[in-house]
């Protein structure tokens, strides 16, 4: 059986990782490379890496970050934050990282999806869709809408459409965030989940929410196959260890890892 993953994300702002609610008020969680090298030991089994000031700025850290972490880990990692270009990715993958993850880029020009996955393989492309709950008159079905920016600019498109597009183009996986739930605790937008995994094929990693061991099983009864959470892991409210523990006693196929999950 398919094992489920925990993906620990780690946001960067300036050198350093941190953390807030709903995209806002962010607190210093330490030093991307340690904190990833520390999440490696524990057993996560990838680790995304998000530069949340590259796209506003107009920066290029992404290579430097990529570089750094892959001194330190083994497992798998997405690097992005700011990507604009195949060149770009190029360079970020040939500093170490595995996939390479795009947002702001893949909605302003989406045959930039489409030209990644041709270049790079559709197993290196993660597209990470941002979204929002839109209040429907009564009656009418929940929708959710698109964000790009690190979550402020609003777009006219429909989050279930973007990721069947997103799809269609090439990636090949999705990284979907519920910005209502982002550092909430109150676990993942479920409805929001199932719908994006009900629409499209390839692996969704549920972000946004997560708050307890719960939470994360909720997200694979819902389609997921990899969960996300940040601030849960940084400040040791949650270890990855006693979360697969937790997981593989309530039948969740999770990898083992050497201190006996």
């Amino acid at each position: 059986m398919l094992k489920r993953r925990i993906v620990p994300c780690l946001d960067v702002r300036d050198g350093r990782v941190v953390k807030g609610v709903r995209f806002e008020g962010l607190r210093d969680a330490g030093d991307p490379a340690e904190l990833g090298r520390i999440y490696a030991a524990q057993g996560a089994d990838e680790l995304v890496f998000l530069d949340i000031t590259a796209t506003k700025r107009v920066e290029r850290t992404a290579v430097r970050l990529a570089e750094a972490v892959a001194r330190e880990l083994f497992i798998p990692f997405t690097i992005g934050g700011g990507l604009q270009s195949l060149e770009q990715m190029r360079e970020v993958l040939h500093a170490g990282a595995d996939k390479i993850g795009i947002n702001t880029a893949a909605v302003r020009r989406p045959d930039l999806i489409s030209e990644a996955a041709d270049r790079f393989g559709s197993q290196a492309v993660v597209v990470a869709i941002d979204a929002f709950r839109r209040y429907p008159a009564d009656g009418d079905p929940p929708s959710w809408g698109v964000r790009v920016r690190a979550g402020t600019e609003d777009t006219a498109l429909d989050t279930v459409d973007w990721a069947r597009a997103v799809e269609s183009a090439g990636a090949g996986e999705i990284l979907l965030t519920s910005i209502d739930r982002d550092g909430t605790k109150i676990g993942f937008d479920l409805e929001l989940l199932r719908a994006i995994c009900e629409a499209v094929s390839i692996p969704v990693i549920a972000s946004g929410g997560a708050g307890e061991s719960h939470h994360f099983a909720e997200a694979f009864a819902a389609g997921a196959s990899a969960a996300l959470a940040a601030s849960l892991f940084h400040f040791r409210e949650l270890e990855i260890p006693d979360l697969k523990r937790d997981l593989a006693s309530q039948g969740v196929p999770v990898r083992q890892i050497s201190n006996g999950v």
